[in-house]
């Protein structure tokens, strides 16, 4: 029987960017996968504060090249990456110098929140799931963590749903506690409306909130995990509303297990 794949799209991995719950688990989540015998492949966007000669990033120019249109402007995908030795695990960076040329990930040297953090999480879904066509490589399960992998799943139910290398992808979402304060741009939701996603699809982002674009996720998910170990209380008793998988957050020792079997429940 072949092995299933799994597809990690993570908003931080460390050692590319300083410990957290989530950038731990963007590490050590893949490679216990990859141990159990499934096969993955793992992104995260490539923030400018990660350093490329330290970390060994070089440019994969076959997967280079293509613009991405938001907002009737185009930008350049490029995309990167480097090696996890200890885990033989590679780590794909989706890079553009409009949105990820910057020393800090979400906010500015002030502490207010980027403009276009709307579509910087446009440019980085669409990237990977380009980037993904491009490998043909069609995964079984499509792990997201964090709000900025938060439009993954509605790509996949809406705009890719008919693509033969995502037809039959479970995604799972995990919701952490990493909030942004302010509502995205007004218009975000406008700039979502291309490839069979309609304005119903995204009547929630009309208020562009961090909890109505993660309730986005949650909705076209097919589980949920808790992964922090206290999230936004709003959106904690909404996944225990919602009539599909979810599991609670577990402690480290016991969370790779727990999410495999999560993933073989689905599949």
């Amino acid at each position: 029987m072949e092995n299933k794949k799994v597809l990690f799209i993570s908003q931080e991995i460390t050692p590319y960017l300083p410990e957290t719950e989530m950038s731990l688990i963007g590490r050590n989540l893949p490679q216990g996968i990859q141990e159990s015998g499934k096969e993955i492949r793992t992104f995260m966007p490539k923030f400018g504060c990660i350093n490329e000669r330290r970390n060994q990033l070089h440019e994969v120019i076959r997967l280079s090249g293509m613009n991405l249109i938001i907002d009737d402007t185009d930008h350049p995908l490029i995309i990167k990456v480097a090696s996890i030795q200890s885990a033989r695990m590679q780590v794909y960076f989706i890079d553009n110098e409009d949105y990820f040329q910057r020393k800090h990930i979400c906010k500015d040297d002030n502490g207010k929140e980027f403009a276009d953090n709307d579509e910087r999480i446009i440019f980085f879904a669409r990237g990977v799931l380009e980037t993904v066509r491009k490998l043909r490589w069609a995964p079984d399960i499509i792990h997201c963590h964090g709000w900025f992998t938060s439009l993954i799943p509605l790509y996949i139910k809406k705009a890719y749903n008919d693509d033969p290398l995502f037809v039959n992808s479970k995604v799972v979402y995990s919701v952490y506690k990493n909030e942004f304060k302010n509502t995205l741009n007004k218009d975000f939701k406008d700039k979502l409306l291309h490839e069979n996603i309609t304005k119903s699809d995204v009547k929630i982002l009309k208020e562009p909130t961090f909890v109505n674009l993660n309730k986005l996720a949650i909705e076209m998910s097919d589980a949920v995990i808790v992964g922090s170990k206290k999230i936004n209380s709003e959106l904690y008793e909404h996944i225990k509303t919602i009539k599909k998988p979810f599991i609670e957050h577990y402690d480290k020792e016991e969370y790779i297990e727990e999410y495999s079997q999560l993933y073989d429940k689905i599949l």
